[in-house]
């Protein structure tokens, strides 16, 4: 039998990606979703793979972005929580302007899909004490909210200089997106976090055992810019020290993964958008068939649920030792 290993996308949509960075325009909400969904959907179909989609929550309220988000749920992918604004600062939110985020949020994708959402991640990998203890509040099963890399500082300044547009008070705020130096330290298992009073399950994104470099899709693509076969030599390497060290790799996806700037020109600026889709989809085909060969795929809240069962299972266990 196959350990299990995950797969989920953040809908990050064109306007959240050019509110970060400084871009006019944004405050219109320019999507890509009629484009990206389309494809994303056929992809997985043709693999046979069920995974969770974290979806913004303004997408959900916006009458043009209705079908694409609604045909995801309609072909049984997971629908999760990816806040209402996506705002990389979720951490410096008040815990009353949090609910706000998280009711808006919940209404809407519910109002969509018929489903409240169970799992959560944070915008930049944005996770504070307050927003754990509002998910414990408000019955979430598990947070996906960390990268554990020591890197993190490294890509934030290498962002910033790509968004020279970005006012002096939105780089204060963005001074910990991806997440800082020592979450290299976190663990790469799924483990229990205290979440106002209750025990939910923090699945982190996967690393690189021990070196703890990122191994995300769009990390991979960036490679792909040097060298594909390097890119292709890179996860080969990543999926054998998964397994050589017991890590259930959780690996992250995104629309952009999916896209090149010949389909979307103002996201030209993202690095790799110079590779094409079909060379995308075709490393990605690779990538997720080399998992495949190794892991059972699953949806966030599968991998949760196992983890949850296995650690109670666990603990029965010594109980009954200890009887």
């Amino acid at each position: 039998m196959k350990p299990i290993a995950s797969v989920s996308l953040d809908l990050d949509n064109q306007w959240s990606y050019m509110k970060t960075h400084g871009d006019a325009g944004w405050e219109t909400f320019p999507s890509y979703l009629d484009l990206v969904a389309p494809r994303i959907l056929k992809f997985l179909d043709e693999r046979g793979l069920n995974i969770t989609f974290f979806v913004v929550g303004q997408d959900a309220a916006l009458e043009k972005n209705r079908e694409a988000i609604s045909s995801i749920a309609a072909t049984g992918h997971e629908i999760a929580n990816h806040s209402f604004n996506h705002e990389p600062w979720l951490h410096l939110y008040t815990r009353d302007e949090l609910v706000t985020e998280f009711e808006r949020t919940e209404d809407a994708l519910e109002g969509l899909t018929g489903t409240r959402p169970r799992g959560f991640r944070g915008p930049g990998f944005s996770l504070s004490p307050t927003v754990l203890d509002v998910l414990g509040d408000r019955g979430y099963e598990y947070d996906c909210s960390t990268l554990p890399t020591y890197i993190a500082p490294l890509a934030r300044a290498f962002y910033m200089l790509r968004a020279p547009d970005v006012s002096p008070e939105e780089r204060e705020k963005l001074n910990k997106l991806f997440g800082k130096f020592s979450d290299g330290f976190r663990s790469l298992r799924p483990h229990f976090v205290d979440a106002g009073g209750r025990q939910i399950v923090e699945i982190p994104v996967t690393t690189f055992p021990v070196v703890k470099t990122p191994i995300h899709a769009s990390y991979l693509m960036y490679l792909m810019t040097f060298s594909p076969a390097l890119a292709r030599l890179y996860w080969r390497m990543s999926v054998t020290a998964c397994k050589l060290t017991g890590v259930q790799p959780s690996l992250l996806l995104h629309p952009l993964d999916f896209l090149s700037g010949d389909d979307v020109s103002e996201m030209k600026f993202f690095p790799a958008m110079n590779v094409s889709a079909s060379q995308k989809i075709e490393f990605l085909d690779f990538a997720i068939g080399l998992l495949a060969d190794n892991f059972e795929i699953v949806t966030m809240r599968r991998h949760a649920d196992s983890f949850r069962a296995t650690s109670f299972q666990g603990n029965n266990g010594v109980q009954a030792e200890r009887a």
